[in-house]
């Protein structure tokens, strides 16, 4: 009785060690109805050529089976599972023949422990899968959903427990069906009571706060906390602010915290130059830019900045800002801003500001702007006309739609603001080129509008459109009044201000990919286009432009702020002639 035992042992090494020392010709698949081929291959996990191995056999059963069941599929047999290795040496073919059977059906959905003001959701949600194939991924979503609506509706530590199934036979129709047997524990109504901030060494407290909006005892709502983040990115005192943390503290009450890592928010960005003089004994002069900006004072939100720019001998400007945000603790912002531009030896440019803006929502917003504006031509010694000597008073409406997810490196979300301005132009001189036809108080409107829209397709990969355009209306244009376009700003490849124009659009397109979450390389192209209208009674003729731009850059998140630079060359412009923009971006 040995001998033969030992002759059969050996005979099951030898063919063991035969088979698994082949490898897997083909896999051929039978009987399946209800699942295609692929997707049999995708459960099991095994390929032609892939090396055979010691439980192959049951190794595919459990994989199919795992599926099947999971799919409601319960009521399955396997018919045969071959090995074939006579058509080619050192090759198994896999033959699988599967009767797939029947499905079974969700049925009833036994719930326990829902209110009576849950109910309607609650019983809706599990009543929409009677009728369907019991499928887990299913049943696991719709229990997601419940918890979900749970979450938003103050119960975030709620509980689905599955109690039972009740599988069983319907005689009259023959189908399987299945019972589900649940209760939930939804726990008490939870509230945000306390809100908790860690990090914050320079700004206060409330600064946050008031961003959240959250009201103190405020219902817990998942769908509005994952907003919080953002509504503190757009800020831009902080790095990317993650998700806050919810728990019930020792005297049950709930407390939302928060931890925040503050960056850079004062920013200096600065060149200064000296040109010697030239011929005709000529003086030297200083030139270049100074920018200086103080976006969290004292830890309070409020913002300052001066910025001081000489492009040339005879041109320079200055400009002044300051903002007061939630004024007297209400959502309006009050902002300031002292303006003034000298433009060659033609005029010189001032203007006053003041602007209020409501805070609707955290995403949306409105505005009222009243400014104060004159415009001196310059003494230059000769008849030539520049421009009048007049006074503006403008007022001006907007509207302002943000739902960017960050102020500085947006990865989703548009930001749309449209503004209308009415002015009313007074001019008082020079007396000499006023001609008894010519219109004194004039009537001037103004509209702009501006699109931005952020699109994350790949992972650490944006796509950023920009668009923006501007139209002036009225009987006649002088330079102080047209827009300007071009540069770092609008369309890089062309000097700072390059055209003007009383109707003026450009657009951005940005290829950015992502270092971290504010560091970024990006590819760009920029598209302007520019009108100033002809006036024959002041000799100025129709001049309009469509210019393009194209380069590339990098921002990079340094501890003096965000440092954007980029190489960009306009039309018709070779390699040596293309313009570096740099600075720091300013989000005031």
């Amino acid at each position: 009785m040995l001998r033969p035992l030992k002759i059969l042992l050996s005979l099951h090494l030898l063919f063991s060690t035969f088979l698994y020392s082949q490898t897997i010709g083909t896999i051929n698949l039978n009987g399946n109805k209800a699942f295609n081929k692929s997707e049999y291959f995708e459960w099991i996990n095994i390929f032609p050529g892939q090396k055979m191995f010691d439980g192959i056999k049951d190794t595919l059963k459990k994989r199919i089976s795992f599926n099947l069941n999971q799919r409601g599929y319960f009521n399955y047999r396997f018919d045969v599972i071959n090995f074939d290795s006579a058509k080619a040496k050192n090759k198994v073919d896999i033959t699988i023949n599967i009767n797939e059977g029947v499905p079974t059906y969700f049925n009833n959905v036994n719930i326990k422990n829902v209110s009576k003001a849950d109910s309607n959701y609650v019983i809706s949600a599990f009543n929409n899968l009677s009728g369907e194939i019991f499928n887990k991924f299913d049943l696991e979503n719709t229990i997601s959903d419940v918890l979900t609506y749970y979450e938003n509706n103050g119960n975030p530590f709620t509980v689905v427990k599955i109690e039972y199934f009740d599988f069983y036979k319907d005689t009259s129709n023959g189908k399987n069906l299945a019972d589900i047997n649940l209760k939930i524990d939804a726990k008490k109504k939870s509230r945000i009571v306390k809100i908790v901030i860690h990090g914050n060494k320079k700004t206060k407290d409330y600064v946050l706060i008031r961003e959240l909006r959250i009201a103190p005892g405020q219902e817990y709502s998942q769908q509005n906390i994952n907003t919080l983040p953002e509504r503190l990115n757009k800020l831009g005192f902080f790095k990317p602010v993650k998700k806050p943390e919810y728990y019930i503290d020792s005297k049950g009450e709930g407390v939302l915290s928060f931890n925040v890592k503050e960056i850079q928010t004062n920013n200096f960005d600065g060149i200064i130059g000296y040109v010697p003089g030239g011929r005709n004994n000529e003086s030297g002069y200083v030139t270049g830019l100074v920018n200086i900006n103080l976006r969290n004072l004292f830890g309070t939100g409020r913002a300052a900045s001066i910025k001081w720019q000489r492009l040339n001998r005879s041109s320079q400007l200055l400009d002044l800002n300051y903002l007061e945000p939630w004024l007297l603790g209400m959502p309006i912002n009050l902002s300031t801003r002292i303006f003034q531009r000298k433009q060659d030896s033609s005029y010189v440019q001032r203007t006053f500001d003041i602007s209020l803006q409501y805070l609707a929502t955290d995403v949306l917003s409105a505005g009222v702007t009243v400014s104060f504006e004159s415009v001196i031509p310059t003494d230059n010694g000769n008849s030539r006309f520049t421009v009048f000597n007049s006074t503006i008073v403008n007022t001006g409406l907007n509207i302002k739609l943000d739902t960017r997810n960050d102020l500085y490196s947006p990865t989703k979300g548009i930001l749309f603001i449209n503004s209308y301005s009415f002015r009313r132009k007074t001019i008082n001189g020079p007396s000499k080129f006023i001609a008894p036809v010519t219109a004194t108080n004039i009537n001037l409107q103004k509209l702009e509008l501006s699109f931005d829209a952020y699109f994350s397709f790949v992972n650490r990969q944006v796509l950023a459109v920009k668009l923006h355009g501007g139209e002036l209306r009225g009987p006649f244009f002088e330079a102080s009044d047209l827009f300007r376009m071009g540069g770092f700003n609008s369309l890089r490849g062309y000097k700072e201000d390059q055209f003007l124009g009383s109707r003026i659009i450009w657009g951005n397109l940005e290829y950015r990919f992502l270092l971290t979450d504010r560091t970024y390389f990006f590819l760009f192209f920029d598209n302007g286009y520019f009108l100033r209208k002809g006036d024959a009674d002041r000799n100025i003729p129709k001049i309009e432009g469509d210019k393009t731009g194209y380069g590339l850059g990098i921002n990079l998140e340094t501890s003096l702020g965000i440092l954007s630079v980029s190489f960009a060359m306009g039309e018709g412009n070779s390699f040596s002639e293309g313009k570096i923009h740099f600075g720091i971006v300013n989000r005031f």
